[in-house]
């Protein structure tokens, strides 16, 4: 079975740090685009940053030079540093594979259940 299984969420204070991984398996964890989403309460669930099979990295841009997203092949992981967080940071932050872009390939994306991320003093 596939799995993605969120961790390192907690409590934080503002200005705080956190880092975030997400441990794959059930999958060819290389032949997939990986992200990070977060749904804050009340809110949509929006894209945070992503990486490519490539290594190719992308941010929104309320994070940009805050949080940095990566992914290590030969462990089957990807990982959120989140750095100087605020409280508007708070939010279920939600991992995502997806294998896209692959020729001769059926698309198939999956999620984790999520992992909290609380910011407050």
């Amino acid at each position: 079975q596939v799995q993605l299984v969120e961790s390192g969420g907690g409590l934080v204070q503002p200005g705080g740090s956190l880092r975030l991984s997400c441990a794959a398996s059930g999958i060819i964890f290389s032949s997939y685009n990986m992200a990070w989403y977060r749904q804050a309460p009340g809110k949509q669930r929006d894209l945070v940053a992503s990486i490519t099979r490539g290594g190719t990295t992308n941010y929104a841009d309320s994070v940009k030079g805050q949080f940095t997203i990566s992914r290590d092949n030969g462990q089957n992981m990807v990982y959120l540093q989140m750095n100087s967080l605020k409280p508007e940071d708070t939010a279920v932050y939600y991992c995502n594979a997806d294998n896209r872009g692959l020729s001769f390939t059926r698309q198939r994306s999956y999620w984790g259940q999520g992992t909290q991320v609380t910011v407050s003093s």
